[in-house]
């Protein structure tokens, strides 16, 4: 399933004009909890095929479940994507999973950069940069993350610390077919705190000028939005310039929300 339509085919290098709503499940769900929501997502979307013609669909869940979740989605419109990968291939390397596992899994995506990651395991642009290449050496599609803080933000620095991470932390390589980037600023994520579209219009436009500055096709790369992304928001969110998706949190744990969503794309 080629949830990104330019995937595979380097010539053809136009944006799409779906957006790209993308479900990461954190660590969240038993087996039966993930099935069940697997399951709810697949007949909602069967049910509604208008959404398939102006969005693509992607979960992620815990590494636990994605074999179940590749076997509920089988051949289906929904890819299906990892929440991380090792910074390595296969090898001695005791609790990691390689990209190389991740595709044989079934997996099309990998979100890379997470502001979780980052805070919580010490994950730095450059440690994404390498992880992203590898991706791109087994036909993933990086969803490279940015956002800064709370602090970052009070103090105007915004667009410094973004503009650094997309530097450092998107890797020779990348291209508008195998790179998605999702701005994520850290003080909207699991807060209930969302960005205005004013700001989200800011920063997405600040996003695409430096991604058409480092890259050929940087104008076509898809730039999702993340961070308190909900069905009462999600219109003006997704009628926002620039804005080409959603990277979904806790939305993303109930399939009518999580459709919702989809179904506020216009």
């Amino acid at each position: 399933m080629q949830c990104f339509p330019l995937r595979g085919n380097k010539a053809a290098m136009t944006k799409s004009l779906k957006k790209l709503i993308a479900g990461n499940w954190k660590m969240n769900g038993n087996s039966a909890a993930a099935l069940a929501l697997v399951q709810s997502l697949s007949e909602g979307v069967a049910a509604e095929p208008a959404l398939l013609g102006k969005n693509d669909f992607v979960v992620a869940p815990p590494y636990v479940h994605l074999a179940m979740v590749k076997a509920a989605l089988a051949d289906g419109p929904i890819g299906l994507s990892a929440q991380d990968c090792a910074l390595t291939q296969d090898g001695a390397y005791t609790g990691d999973i390689s990209v190389g596992m991740l595709v044989d899994i079934g997996c099309n995506y990998v979100i890379l950069g997470h502001s979780e990651r980052r805070q919580y395991h010490g994950e730095t642009d450059g440690q994404v940069a390498a992880k992203a290449s590898l991706c791109y050496e087994k036909n993933l599609t990086a969803i490279i993350c940015v956002g800064e803080t709370e602090v970052q933000r009070a103090e105007g620095r915004h667009e410094q610390v973004v503009g650094e991470q997309l530097s450092k932390a998107i890797p020779a390589g990348a291209t508008a077919v195998n790179t998605v980037i999702a701005y994520e600023p850290v003080w909207a994520i699991g807060t209930g705190k969302t960005a205005t579209p004013e700001d989200v219009k800011a920063m997405h436009s600040f996003i695409r000028e430096r991604l058409k500055e480092q890259l050929a096709d940087g104008g076509n790369m898809r730039i999702l939005y993340g961070g308190s992304v909900k069905p009462d928001n999600a219109e003006a969110l997704m009628s926002t310039e620039n804005v080409d998706g959603a990277l979904v949190g806790g939305a993303s744990l109930k399939a009518d929300q999580f459709l919702a969503i989809a179904r506020a794309v216009k």
